[in-house]
């Protein structure tokens, strides 16, 4: 790949992004048109296997970007994936209040008869594959939004103006759906701009370190599975879907996100 060199560290931030993505797409779908035809008995099971190709290539991707473009010489510690011991105690300290949080919010709403909790099956299972899926999610997304993507935006933007750009871009990339389904879920939308910020705070005040960051983001996603999945609660309909989340998603309540 000779063309990669610092020059293209020169181009806007669009065309920068926009050369970024569609490398990473052309390497990709070779292996995901394939998975995808081979694997097509169970739709599930392809959809788990050709995302993480596509994540696990995204490293490897981000690696030779920051190095052969941007001139880092160690592009994952510039990005914020820092192996420390102040980084780990941050990311087990993400990881509690995100998944103490979450589950204050529906004792919150027990406490208010909207919601009644009931008796779940292999809880144990269940908190480990939330466990696992949190830290998977949380590390991938982290990585793209609070990593690569803040980087490239504040090299050209600044500070404040790459906030809200990567806040709402974050938000966007969770929301790619038919129109109708955009406007019923509509608040879901400032829920997850919200959470945008708050995890790009999260990485500025410590160093810029994702540990937090991944921490949060895995443990909310965590608390979320033990309650979902485990199917540990049941709503009451004593007050309209849009206060306690529409689709049972706190993010997409007035409470949430309050």
């Amino acid at each position: 790949m000779k063309f990669l060199n610092p020059n293209l560290a020169k181009l806007p931030v669009p065309l920068r992004l926009g050369t970024f993505l569609l490398i990473l797409g052309l390497l990709w779908l070779p292996f995901a048109l394939p998975l995808h035809f081979l694997l097509r008995h169970d739709p599930n099971f392809a959809t788990i296997v050709i995302m993480a190709i596509l994540f696990l290539e995204f490293f490897a991707w981000v690696w030779v970007w920051g190095q052969r473009v941007q001139g880092y010489a160690h592009p994952f510690m510039h990005y914020g994936l820092i192996w420390t011991r102040p980084n780990g105690i941050h990311a087990l300290s993400g990881l509690a209040i995100g998944v103490g949080f979450t589950i204050a919010l529906f004792l919150i709403m027990a406490a208010c008869g909207w919601v009644e909790f009931q008796p779940a099956v292999n809880i144990t299972l269940i908190l480990l594959e939330g466990l696992l899926v949190g830290l998977g999610v949380g590390l991938a997304e982290e990585f793209v939004f609070r990593g690569w993507l803040l980087d490239e935006l504040e090299l050209d933007y600044g500070a404040r103006l790459s906030l809200w750009i990567n806040a709402l871009l974050f938000a966007v990339a969770h929301y790619i759906k038919p129109l109708g389904e955009i406007l019923r879920t509509l608040p879901q939308f400032f829920g997850l701009t919200l959470l945008g910020l708050i995890l790009v705070w999260a990485k500025r005040r410590t160093r810029y370190r994702l540990g937090l960051a991944i921490g949060l983001h895995s443990g909310l996603i965590w608390g979320y599975y033990i309650i979902n999945v485990g199917d540990l609660v049941r709503y009451t309909a004593a007050v309209p879907e849009w206060v306690t989340g529409i689709d049972r998603n706190p993010l997409a309540g007035g409470l949430g996100i309050g």
